[in-house]
């Protein structure tokens, strides 16, 4: 773990990286997913990747947590290129991914667990995320027995009780209702201001991103190349259910908006 109280200047970066897949079958050309991407992130900094669908948002994740590796260029984190399964970082997926054999409780303190934190000092960590997400009472209830808000709910606080210093994000309130979005954001805020890991956020949603990130770098169509990057400028803490109404929020919509459209009408 990285010593927050001395933090590095970044905490992660990628070094005009490239990413190629190989399609089965020897006459396939390979597919560019990434074309020549540059970008880094300061340790605390929240920042959102939005653009189309196709174009390397969730690649660049992967890349991070080691789970595929650069054609070309370099990814970084903390000072170490990444050349392998990336144990150091968080991952959040659009599924909450909770072991089914397993109740609430134990689901989070999984990653506690495969650090061999002791079990008392786990199961107190674990019990008090699961209070500030309002889940107390339901330590013992197993994943087939919860509402799909508090699935997703006990996904994030397992992954944000494991204290990484980088927590990736792949569209985690994707398949959500907008009423249960809008808490779960409010909630995973008042959540990373406890700790202030790095987070790298892929949404779709402009107004997801305005209300959570620091920064929003958008993406062209594939290959997928950096557009733009907006700095959002809006003081923390957040009220995620009245952002619309502030001058700042629809400057930044709509000019997002217009990266994206102008985008998709390319494709």
């Amino acid at each position: 773990m990285v010593d927050r109280a001395h933090p590095l200047e970044e905490a992660i970066r990628l070094e005009a990286v490239y990413k190629a897949f190989v399609p089965r079958g020897r006459s396939a050309r390979p597919l560019l997913a990434l074309d020549d991407v540059s970008f880094a992130a300061r340790p605390g900094e929240f920042i959102s990747l939005v653009g189309p669908s196709g174009c390397g948002k969730s690649t660049v994740l992967n890349l991070l947590a080691g789970l595929t590796r650069p054609s070309a260029g370099r990814v970084v984190h903390h000072g170490r290129p990444v050349t392998g399964v990336n144990t150091e970082v968080g991952y959040i997926t659009q599924d909450d991914n909770l072991l089914p054999w397993r109740s609430m409780l134990r689901n989070v303190e999984y990653g506690l667990e495969l650090r061999r934190v002791p079990k008392d000092e786990r199961r107190r960590r674990a019990r008090e995320f699961i209070e500030l997400v309002g889940l107390a009472g339901f330590e013992n209830h197993y994943p087939h027995e919860l509402s799909g808000g508090m699935r997703k709910r006990a996904g994030i606080v397992r992954t944000l009780a494991y204290d990484s210093d980088v927590v990736l994000m792949d569209e985690p309130f994707g398949p959500l209702d907008a009423q249960t979005r809008v808490i779960l954001q409010d909630e995973l805020l008042k959540l990373w201001e406890l700790r202030r890991p790095t987070v790298l956020f892929v949404t779709h949603d402009l107004v997801e991103a305005i209300a959570l990130s620091d920064r929003i770098i958008t993406f062209t169509c594939r290959p997928g190349r950096i557009k733009r990057e907006y700095e959002v400028g809006l003081r923390r803490p957040r009220d995620v259910f009245h952002i619309h109404d502030l001058p700042r929020f629809r400057e930044l919509y709509d000019a997002l908006w217009d990266d994206i459209r102008m985008e998709i009408a390319a494709t």
